[in-house]
């Protein structure tokens, strides 16, 4: 074993499993009177930025500058990494909520968390309640000045290469009448890749789009935005190729 690996397995994994817990449990007991997942957002973000730490991550931001403050919009991000979560979490300055798939709301504890903080569910396996939970989505973020993180490609991907999108973001941007940011992660592969235990520190960058409005677009384009945002992440994220290089 290499002395990474025992590095990685001696000193980072304990802190971050003792850091999940003690802010998984905070979290719990909070959510019992914080009604609309405030508090539990700054908790969580305070457990991102640890997990961003302890994995020894040198973290790059580009574009901050283009969030600005009490605005909604729609983040949507590649993702190869379970340490995805943490670096846009911890770092994005939005009131956000998660878009995640039914079946993680069904996990005891952590179902629970999910609901009472407002995070929403979607039910994949059924596209007509899937579109009424979006368009559920779209109203709250209009009524509460909520924004939404989506990874738009419905999971990990296991090579690293950008997966096709599922339109779920576009139509939830264009039914709650806000701006899309795509945003773009780089290295974070290397530091935990799909599969491994295996926490390696190292540099990652995260790279923020100019947000993209979506003003007078109905649902009927939500294929062409959709293919727009492909472009704009896969451009952040060092993976755009012009179309006859590809």
């Amino acid at each position: 074993m290499t002395f990474s690996a025992i590095r990685a397995y001696l000193w980072i994994a304990p802190q971050i499993i003792v850091s999940t817990a003690v802010h998984g449990s905070i979290n719990l007991i909070t959510a019992l009177w914080d009604k609309d997942g405030a508090i539990q957002l700054r908790i969580a973000r305070h457990w991102a930025r640890s997990l961003v730490k302890a994995a020894g991550i040198r973290l790059t931001i580009n574009g901050l500058e283009k969030i600005l403050p009490g605005r909604s919009y729609v983040f949507v991000c590649n993702h190869v990494s379970y340490m995805d979560t943490p670096v846009v979490l911890g770092h994005i300055p939005a009131n956000f909520r998660f878009m995640a798939k039914q079946e993680l709301f069904k996990i005891p504890f952590i179902g629970w968390h999910l609901e009472r903080a407002g995070h929403i569910a979607v039910p994949l396996d059924d596209p007509r309640a899937a579109l009424k939970v979006l368009s559920s989505a779209g109203t709250m973020m209009r009524e509460r000045g909520l924004s939404v993180l989506v990874f738009p490609e419905g999971g990990r991907s296991e090579s690293g290469v950008m997966q096709p999108f599922k339109e779920g973001a576009a139509y939830l941007a264009i039914k709650g009448g806000v701006p899309v940011v795509p945003l773009g992660i780089i290295g974070i592969r290397d530091v935990l890749p799909m599969h491994s235990s295996h926490v390696r520190p190292g540099p990652v960058t995260l790279n923020i789009g100019d947000p993209i409005p979506v003003d007078g677009l109905t649902t009927a384009a939500r294929a062409d935005l959709t293919g727009r945002l492909f472009e704009e992440v896969a451009r952040l994220s060092g993976q755009w190729r012009p179309p006859e290089a590809a």
